[in-house]
């Protein structure tokens, strides 16, 4: 299916004879092989293809292209797959437009939250304001904190309603890289990814992990970047997120991601969030 789309479309050969010289394929070729195969399937499958049609492209590419599967991942290259799922527009819109289109408002909208002394150091941090503060993280992270005291957790169908505070460990976890990451996953029953943190201090990480019952290392090295191959870890995975987590995730879906915005069941909450960002000046 997907060599058959190759052979079919303008470039697709290239990609197919730098595969076979090199063993291996060059970013901006990865790129143009994502852009056919979506153009191919909006072609065969309609503008808005079936999820169920999407992955089957993604697995047929690790298929026809083996080196490029991630060791680490059951379903191969996560960003490439989730690339195919939705595009490049769509997956790097959290990189781009987070931190000038998003951060700004929502850390003006903590500061009319109920200044706790944990909400008040994460907005320092969110302001670039405690640097030398190593037990804090950085101001990214701790902007991405900030969103899920806003967007808090609901009691869920479990009927037991926790903190902000207590869901942060559903979503990231600081692990001193002087310890045992071995110690730590033997220690660990959560049932849902979430980002394992390796450094010496929370603002200086030196690596990345999404953990989902496996160390899978992650590719960025910036704490905003482990947050966006946490989130689309869940849909190359195809699992659920952790039922604390879900206003977040819902929040970040439909409003930076801008993904299946009208099918997206939103709690009111979300929904009023969602409508304040979205026309905040």
């Amino acid at each position: 299916m997907v060599e058959n789309a190759l052979l079919t479309k303008p470039g697709g050969e290239d990609v197919l004879e730098e595969y076979k010289s090199e063993n291996s394929l060059k970013h901006r070729t990865r790129r143009q092989l994502v852009n056919i195969l979506a153009s191919h399937m909006t072609e065969m499958h309609g503008r808005i293809p079936s999820r169920n049609h999407k992955e089957k492209f993604a697995l047929g590419i690790i298929t026809l292209f083996p080196s490029l599967k991630d060791p680490f991942s059951p379903k191969g290259y996560l960003n490439q797959d989730f690339l195919l799922l939705f595009g490049a527009e769509t997956a790097s819109k959290m990189l781009e437009k987070w931190d000038t289109a998003f951060k700004p408002k929502v850390i003006k909208e903590a500061k009319h939250l109920t200044q706790s002394t944990e909400l008040c150091r994460l907005l320092t941090a969110a302001e670039n304001l405690s640097e030398n503060d190593h037990t804090n993280w950085d101001s990214d992270m701790a902007s991405l904190l900030l969103l899920l005291h806003l967007l808090p957790p609901t009691a869920g169908w479990k009927r037991i309603k926790i903190s902000p505070s207590d869901a942060v460990g559903k979503m990231l976890h600081f692990h001193k890289s002087c310890c045992s990451i071995v110690e730590h996953l033997q220690g660990r029953e959560a049932e849902q990814p979430y980002i394992l943190a390796v450094g010496r201090t929370k603002n200086r990480i030196d690596a990345f992990y999404i953990v989902d019952k496996q160390l899978i290392p992650c590719q960025a090295t910036s704490s905003l970047g482990a947050f966006d191959e946490l989130f689309k870890s869940h849909y190359v995975f195809n699992l659920s997120c952790d039922e604390t987590l879900v206003q977040l995730f819902t929040f970040v879906q439909a409003t930076v991601y801008d993904i299946d915005v009208t099918a997206t069941d939103e709690s009111p909450r979300v929904r009023e969030f969602r409508a304040k960002v979205l026309h905040m000046v």
